[in-house]
């Protein structure tokens, strides 16, 4: 869709520079610059070149009477149709030097005065016709060049044409001067006028060309000068055409745009409340939308017309004729997109959607789309083509819009506790303790389901105490244990984040009895908890070392089984 818009504008760039091409070319004539003496001097060379076009004209008559002198005398039939072809070659030729001469001496085409004969409908001649001006100022836009490659090449085959004819009289006058027999002799004088005068028509064409070619080149100028001199005319007329046409365009898009404003306005005035667009609104808003390109088309195209430039209206009829040619191919993204902006599709808004693996509220839906994630405290601008093909949901209140947020301290993948220090949907970055620093892609961090230490997070730290206190290991031991970690963190300061402290026995192990301390921490104590769970091992040995408690480690028991009577080892 993209390509074609683009080969249409640049189709009409290169025609409106056409127009600049060929408003230089018809003010060239009249250039201050343009002396008497250089106006005589172009007089003087077209009075030459009409001159040789009558003396072209008088050798082609004579040679037309020769050869119907030869198809008379002829009696065979072949040489009689050879005659007539070359009759007719002939005809045409002097035809060809008559019109010539006209356009020269009046200096205008002969062919626009010409009776035309009435035409009948046909849409394919009408779409030509449409398209005629385009073509014509496309066409002007290189006729100067085209014309001098046309005269270099007519130029190039006439002086082959000339050197070839001039041997055929050469070689004749040869054979004339040889004295071959009478009857010989008779024949190659008669051919010799012939031939003199199809080179003498020949040496007046190509110096016809040559005169041509150089009063092209007399009147070029440099690129510059013939540039801005036709920018200016450009602006002078059809620019100003070309600035009304689009500035009417711009005024009615506004006028629509504060239009519908004010309707809005009105309407919100009866409904402040409203937290969410109702369908009417959307719906208004869409109508709004396209009756304003409408308009603003039909408001550049009825400029065009009043000022009557055939050109501009043929060249904004193309390029919007081949907008609506990309437009229907895109129709149906155009109905989606078109019940996405009215709220009835797949997404929408005030809903919860998935982008790029994080979730986000849509906070509007319109040309670009605003999404909003609040925990990321970011805001992304989608177009609404990027939204086809999606779903979004309803949401509750409660749900996390991301695992965590910037400075929260995260366990990733079981590593080392780590802090957020940057969040996006693109990537997330953690810093370890000791400044080791961790990028992850944000749908691995996802994936790998991070846990959060700063919201709340608790310790489990298992103490193992010997089988001598089997009988106070589920009743005083506990308490005991308890009062005394509670009474230490108070004194290290850190009762004032702990939560709840739990100590309870945990198992009866293969050489002790464990327990197990459970103890819940606020998030803002997530930095230290591998120190308050060194501490909490310190402060259960101290606790054994004060009651007397033995601490067992792994030990290996053998039972020795005693001997039978009689029976000596």
């Amino acid at each position: 869709m993209q390509k074609t818009i683009f080969t249409i504008t640049i189709s009409c760039l290169v025609l409106l520079y056409s127009q600049f091409y060929s408003l230089a070319d018809t003010t060239l004539a009249t250039q201050p610059g343009a002396t008497e003496q250089q106006l005589t001097q172009q007089e003087k060379e077209t009075v030459t070149m009409l001159t040789s076009l009558l003396d072209l004209q008088k050798n082609l008559k004579e040679q037309i009477k020769q050869s119907k002198r030869k198809l008379k005398k002829s009696t065979s039939d072949a040489q009689k149709e050879t005659l007539q072809d070359e009759i007719s070659q002939l005809d045409m030729q002097l035809s060809g030097t008559i019109n010539d001469f006209e356009r020269i001496a009046t200096g205008i085409e002969p062919a626009l005065f010409a009776e035309k004969k009435p035409e009948t409908f046909s849409w394919k001649d009408e779409l030509s016709s449409l398209l005629e001006p385009a073509i014509k100022e496309l066409k002007r836009f290189t006729i100067r060049a085209r014309s001098k490659s046309s005269l270099k090449e007519k130029i190039t085959e006439l002086e082959l044409l000339t050197g070839i004819a001039n041997e055929a009289v050469v070689h004749l006058q040869k054979i004339i001067e040889d004295k071959p027999k009478k009857h010989v002799h008779k024949e190659v004088e008669a051919l010799l006028p012939e031939w003199q005068n199809v080179e003498e028509r020949l040496v007046n064409k190509l110096e016809l060309a040559q005169r041509e070619l150089a009063n092209l080149r007399a009147q070029e100028v440099s690129l510059v000068e013939s540039s801005s001199k036709s920018i200016k005319d450009f602006f002078r007329n059809r620019g100003l055409y070309l600035i009304m046409a689009i500035g009417s365009s711009i005024i009615i898009l506004i006028t629509c745009r504060l239009l519908y404003r004010l309707i809005l306005k009105i309407y919100f005035g009866l409904a402040k409340k409203k937290e969410q667009r109702s369908f009417l609104i959307r719906l208004l808003h869409v109508i709004f939308q396209v009756l304003s390109i409408v308009f603003a088309v039909i408001g550049l195209f009825f400029v065009l017309y009043l000022a009557e430039d055939w050109f501009l209206l043929s060249m904004a009829i193309i390029f919007f004729l081949g907008m609506t040619w990309t437009i229907r191919q895109g129709l149906p993204r155009l109905w989606q997109q078109g019940r996405l902006m009215i709220n009835i599709g797949s997404v929408r808004e005030q809903e919860r959607l998935i982008l790029h693996g994080v979730p986000w509220h849509v906070s509007s839906i319109n040309v670009f789309c605003k999404l909003v994630n609040p925990t990321l405290d970011m805001e992304l601008r989608v177009p609404i083509e990027d939204l086809i093909g999606m779903a979004s949901r309803p949401y509750n209140q409660a749900e996390p819009w991301f695992p965590c947020k910037k400075g929260d301290w995260v366990v990733v993948s079981g590593a080392s506790r780590a802090r957020v220090v940057s969040l996006s949907h693109e990537q997330v970055e953690v810093v370890q303790r000791g400044g080791k620093r961790i990028t992850y892609p944000t749908e691995t961090f996802l994936q790998a389901c991070p846990v959060n230490l700063s919201r709340n997070f608790r310790l489990r730290v298992p103490f193992g105490v010997s089988y001598s206190l089997q009988g106070l290991v589920t009743s005083e031991v506990p308490m005991i244990m308890k009062d005394y970690l509670a009474k230490r963190m108070e004194q290290e300061g850190y009762h004032k984040s702990c939560l709840n402290l739990q100590v309870e026995f945990f198992q009866a192990g293969a050489s002790s009895l464990d327990l197990i301390v459970l103890a819940d921490f606020e998030g803002q104590a997530a930095d230290i908890c591998k120190r308050i769970e060194r501490a909490i091992q310190k402060w259960c040995v101290e606790c054994c070392s004060i009651n007397d408690w033995e601490i067992p480690f792994p030990q290996l028991t053998v039972h020795q089984i005693k001997p039978e009577p009689g029976i000596t080892s």
